[in-house]
């Protein structure tokens, strides 16, 4: 990323949790009440949309904490109702609202836990631009792709939405 700032990171991860609430509302129109489609999944070995949508939260959460200098603290990911994906929007949203940290922190050497007695340490440069950032787009595209797969009406415009405002017409 150019011009990487914490300030930067917090507003592009806050527009791309937009983006996620716009493709929710969406199913949510589509599929009329039922919140069935929280359990869809591209593949059997692949987790179901509710578990995308934490997954996709856990990225900013997890940011706002490593600049409150607190640990990694993931959201449970079994997701079976509206009310809990958006309330776990909301809560990451709060949370990035809440960064106070300076941008020296992207300096700071960083443990990433990734299970099994596995970890990795990276600057806080490389954890933003080698793991989180990969990690987060890969949930929020999946959890897109399982809403175009389950037919609901979606498209690039809506993937892309945070560019919308910007679109001029000569």
């Amino acid at each position: 990323m150019q011009n990487q700032n914490i300030s930067s990171i917090a507003t592009l991860l806050q527009n791309r949790l937009t983006t996620l609430e716009h493709l929710l509302k969406s199913a949510q129109t589509h599929f009329s009440g039922s919140e069935s489609f929280l359990q869809n999944r591209i593949a059997a070995d692949m987790f179901p949309l509710g578990t995308q949508i934490a997954f996709t939260c856990n990225q900013p959460r997890n940011f706002a904490l490593w600049c409150d200098g607190e640990p990694a603290n993931n959201l449970d990911p079994n997701i079976t109702s509206l009310t809990q994906a958006y309330g776990h929007i909301d809560n990451t949203r709060e949370l990035l609202l809440g960064i106070n940290v300076e941008d020296a922190k992207l300096a700071e050497v960083t443990r990433i836990d990734l299970g099994q007695s596995l970890y990795i340490e990276l600057s806080g440069n490389a954890y933003i631009n080698e793991f989180l950032i990969p990690n987060f787009y890969f949930h929020l595209v999946t959890a897109y792709d399982i809403l175009r797969m389950a037919g609901v009406p979606i498209g690039k415009r809506d993937y892309m939405m945070h560019l919308v405002p910007l679109i001029r017409k000569e």
